[in-house]
């Protein structure tokens, strides 16, 4: 699979750093000393040069390209990379986005995926402040979905029940699943069936969207 990365920084060099490994990964930046790091510490390729140029996507393999990830600084040139990545017909087009004004421009230019990095932000923050107990794990497009982890109160009127009996309640969340426990007392991850029952203190993963996790959190905190 290769995988072009037009613009280096921080997110850029992270990237590499996780997908060097496994697949081809070209990045396009125009640090030289970021280009150097990149080549000496991951060996991935580094070309030197204004993302945005043809001439360099070129040189990068884009015509043959599964992905092209646009994490410039701005987004007027993550729109163009987008626009040209569209022209050579790259599958996936991941872009990341500062203004949410433009949204709609990066889907009509082909992006498949569009990471706002402020509204992440902001989101993370807002909801860590008003609900502290519920630890956000990843969180994707606005909240529609997410991974969180709760931990079950002590006092909880649910602790002893198993998973299947939790899902068949018409209190907990039909759009929410408890996808792991982690057990604090044996640090063990567990990977939840229908009869696996929830202790004290045991961690929940839940997988749903913002509210459904809002809603069982609310639904394990019941006391007994």
């Amino acid at each position: 699979m290769k995988i072009i990365i037009a613009g280096g920084g921080i997110i850029g060099n992270n990237m590499v750093a996780h997908l060097t490994q496994n697949y081809d990964v070209t990045v396009i930046d125009k640090d030289l000393k970021n280009c150097e790091e990149i080549y000496t510490q991951f060996s991935a390729t580094a070309i030197h040069g204004d993302p945005k140029e043809i001439r360099n996507l070129k040189e990068a393999g884009i015509e043959n390209a599964d992905y092209c990830i646009a994490v410039a600084d701005n987004d007027s040139d993550n729109l163009t990379i987008a626009i040209l990545a569209k022209g050579y017909n790259v599958p996936y087009i991941f872009v990341k986005m500062n203004n949410p004004e433009y949204e709609t421009a990066f889907k009509l230019a082909g992006a498949n995926n569009i990471a706002s990095s402020v509204s992440m932000l902001v989101n993370k923050f807002v909801l860590d402040i008003e609900r502290p107990e519920i630890r956000r794990v990843a969180s994707f497009g606005d909240g529609k979905a997410e991974i969180s982890i709760v931990e079950l109160p002590v006092d909880s009127m649910h602790i002893g029940k198993n998973i299947a009996t939790i899902g068949k309640d018409i209190r907990f969340p039909e759009d929410c699943i408890i996808a792991g426990i982690y057990d604090t007392k044996l640090e063990e991850l567990i990977i939840p069936r229908g009869h696996r029952t929830i202790e004290s203190g045991n961690q929940l993963f839940l997988v749903g969207s913002s509210e459904s996790v809002e809603r069982a959190y609310h639904y394990f905190s019941q006391k007994k």
